[in-house]
């Protein structure tokens, strides 16, 4: 495969195909390397397999020897990308952007070797800027240009807000493009106009216009768009196990679309698999996903112990079992399952319960408040399909 047929794998949009062959050719030819920016907003603490669609392009990218530049948008952060969005977004202060930040480089290293990888926060610039400063940059665009947004269009027609800060948005994702001198740019289908400002804004600046990659954006477990607030993500730093328990819960019509993009296994060998039963197939996505992320011999055991547990109707192996601290008058059932880290907070303990999703000594317990008394023996408690843990 050639660096055209690498950088453009599963790409949607290529803007401009032509250039972007002179470009590899003329990098070739030179010994050089072109600059290749993706642009990462902090804007929650945690990122998914859906954002590891352009990671794992920029990885390959970064394989066949093209330097990646990692924006972290700590200051577009603070403003809000208004992509996809159907009314104002809240802006975050700068100490939840910081917040945010704090996880965001070691998750792209999963995929992204981060010691050949230019990472610049894009308030290297933006907080040196004066307001006549952030005016000049307004002026490079118009109000008419900035309403060709589909998203900014369809608001105006349901009487939707828009604030003016979102407009100042797009210039700046295009102004962290003059910054670094973009050779190619990626991001989802729904960053596209962003994209395009860039290479607007760079023509402006004397410089050549970035290429604009644009790749697919993955739905959820549930077909909605991926989201953690709808809890049907699978997030990188989950565990081999949890991937691959998720996987088996995706559904058989977007498996294709899971493969391609998650996955660098060949075309043939996909078709393959598909043209298969759909079990198995979804077996080796869910343990191809695990291995990536946590190596071969963890995704394989991730597998082993998925039939263990529901196709043989066997527990894991490996239940951890712990300590616990016991008031001598018990304690709630969801102030346990927090306490023990099998969900993040009381509340989301407490929905999970009373959806039939906890299991005392294999049986399910539907009351939030069920007292559970000290144990005279390790306390079995599964919450969900695949979290299990003996208590003491």
């Amino acid at each position: 495969m050639n660096d055209f047929q690498i950088l453009t794998r599963n790409a949607v949009d290529v803007i401009e195909e032509n250039d972007l062959r002179k470009r590899l050719e003329h990098a070739a030819s030179k010994h050089a390397k072109l600059r290749v920016k993706f642009g990462m907003d902090p804007s929650s603490p945690d990122l998914h397999v859906g954002h590891s669609v352009q990671l794992l392009r920029l990885r390959a990218m970064q394989q066949a020897g093209h330097q990646i530049v990692l924006i972290v948008g700590d200051a577009t952060a603070m403003v809000g990308d208004p992509s996809g969005r159907n009314k104002l977004r809240p802006q975050l202060s700068r100490a939840e952007v910081e917040r945010n930040l704090v996880t965001y480089q070691e998750q792209a290293a999963r995929v992204l070797d981060m010691s050949r990888t230019e990472v610049h926060r894009n308030s290297e610039w933006f907080d040196t800027m004066r307001f006549e400063d952030v005016l000049r940059l307004a002026g490079k665009a118009t109000v008419a240009r900035m309403l060709e947004r589909d998203t900014f269009e369809k608001r105006m027609e349901a009487g939707e807000a828009i604030g003016v800060h979102e407009f100042l948005y797009p210039l700046m994702q295009g102004w962290d493009s003059v910054m670094i001198r973009s050779d190619v740019e990626i991001g989802g289908t729904d960053q596209l106009f962003n994209l395009l400002v860039g290479r607007e804004l760079q023509e402006k600046e004397g410089q050549a216009p970035q290429i604009c990659l644009t790749f697919p954006l993955i739905n959820g477990l549930d077909g909605r768009k991926m989201s953690k607030s709808y809890g049907n993500s699978i997030g990188l730093t989950e565990s081999a196990v949890e991937m691959f328990g998720k996987v088996m819960s995706l559904g058989d019509d977007v498996m294709g679309m899971w493969f391609a993009l998650l996955t660098d296994l060949p075309e043939a060998e996909i078709e393959a698999l598909l043209a298969g039963h759909p079990r198995a197939a979804k077996a080796r996505l869910g343990e191809e996903l695990a291995a990536f992320y946590h190596g071969r011999d963890a995704g394989r055991a991730a597998r082993e112990s998925f039939d263990r547990q529901f196709r043989d109707r066997e527990l894991p192996s490996d239940i951890p079992e712990v300590e616990h601290a016991w008031p001598s008058d018990g304690v709630p059932l969801a102030i346990l399952c927090r306490d023990l880290g099998l969900a993040p907070s009381s509340s989301e303990a407490r929905r999970t319960i009373e959806q039939g999703g906890v299991k005392l000594a294999g049986e399910v317990q539907k009351d939030p408040k069920f007292v559970v008394q000290r144990p005279g023996e390790p306390l079995l408690v599964q919450f969900g399909k695949r979290k299990f843990v003996r208590v003491r």
